[in-house]
């Protein structure tokens, strides 16, 4: 199946982003698509069916400028910071997944990205139904969303962590405030700076050449409407 990166993404916000992968999802002509997020803000990004607060310290996030949002596909909170976070958006024919576990299919549409992985000297592997880790701790993690024909799989790589800020604004391993809500697993990073010298520029163009071939390139042609994500009743629809 062919690769098409999408180029010319704006320097915008999670809930921007967010938009971008829902639209995507739901156009049957976006089979085949990538793109990795510009984020211009620090942004704490729920699951679907997280509550917000069993998840996160609201006060504190307000305090240190970090947007919440919540993301379309389910999995748990990840804490994005630019300049230290890589997410990667792929859509992909979810024939491409038919017949697989959802473990698995989380592995064959980022096998890919493994391989460039180990190809830079990371000694990382698969680990439970979702991540990326090394023997030390989590790379990465990844969610997905099936629409119609499609699914979509975001992967949120860690090149960078300030861990003392996402302990502060995540409530892992806190009692659950509301007994409705996925929880987050509490999980040690293991950032990908330990392994390479290459900078957060060099590594996404790194991993953008190896993305799956053939790849063609093409500027953004969709219009992102950013109202649902943006609006408090989808973000705290699970307060």
């Amino acid at each position: 199946m062919r690769t098409v990166l999408l180029e010319a993404i704006p320097h915008s916000d999670a809930a921007w982003h967010c938009a971008l992968d829902e639209a995507l999802v739901r156009d049957p002509d976006s089979a085949g698509i990538a793109y990795i997020w510009d984020l211009a803000r620090p942004a704490l990004v729920l699951g679907a069916s997280q509550s917000v607060a069993n998840e996160i310290d609201v006060e504190a996030a307000a305090r240190r400028g970090v947007d919440i949002v919540r993301r379309c596909s389910g999995g748990g909170t990840m804490f994005l910071e630019p300049g230290k976070s890589i997410v990667i958006t792929q859509i992909a024919p979810l024939a491409t997944v038919a017949g697989l576990s959802f473990r698995d299919s989380f592995a064959h549409l980022n096998a890919w990205l493994l391989d460039a992985l180990l190809a830079l000297g990371v000694p990382a592997h698969f680990a439970d139904v979702n991540d990326i880790a090394t023997d030390s701790g989590k790379l990465a993690g990844a969610a997905q969303k099936r629409v119609r024909s499609l699914v979509l799989q975001h992967t949120a790589l860690a090149y960078d962590i300030d861990a003392a800020a996402m302990n502060a604004l995540i409530r892992i391993g806190q009692p659950a405030v509301q007994p409705r809500g996925v929880r987050s697993a509490a999980k040690q990073p293991d950032p990908l700076r330990n392994y390479t010298a290459l900078s957060h520029r060099d590594t996404i163009d790194y991993l953008t050449r190896q993305l799956p071939a053939p790849l063609t390139r093409m500027p953004l042609a969709h219009t992102v409407d950013t109202t649902k994500y943006r609006d408090p009743a989808w973000t705290f629809r699970l307060a």
